[in-house]
């Protein structure tokens, strides 16, 4: 569960490293989002030399959470970490990379190039 002023990592190598929550986007009283749910955040922190800089507004997705994702046949997922991929406006990533597994939620939303990006979508 993401809601306002939590960090999260950056699964892909657009530049940065951490980003803080802002806002959901979708509806105008949501406290919480999930996976695959749009978020705009601020960047904290980013690598040297990098396209997005320090104090930022971007979009992201969220691809993982650290409260558990249930599926409708009784499977419970839970990942280590909070973590999302930069997004533009057109829903497409920044970077050309992801790290780390992501859910397959993800397609159902069509992230589809998120997807295919990725190393291991469980």
């Amino acid at each position: 569960m993401i809601q306002s002023q939590t960090r999260l990592n950056v699964a892909d190598n657009s530049g940065a490293r951490e980003l803080m929550c802002i806002r959901i986007i979708g509806t105008s009283n949501r406290r919480y989002a999930h996976i695959g749910d749009i978020i705009v955040a601020v960047i904290k922190e980013a690598m040297p030399n990098s396209p997005l800089e320090k104090s930022e507004v971007i979009r992201a997705v969220i691809v993982r959470t650290c409260k558990e994702l249930k599926r409708n046949n009784g499977m419970k997922i839970r990942y280590d970490d909070n973590a999302a991929v930069i997004i533009n406006k057109e829903g497409n990533p920044k970077g050309t990379r992801i790290f780390g597994a992501i859910a397959q939620e993800l397609r159902e939303l069509n992230f589809t190039k998120i997807v295919s990006l990725a190393p291991e979508v469980l």
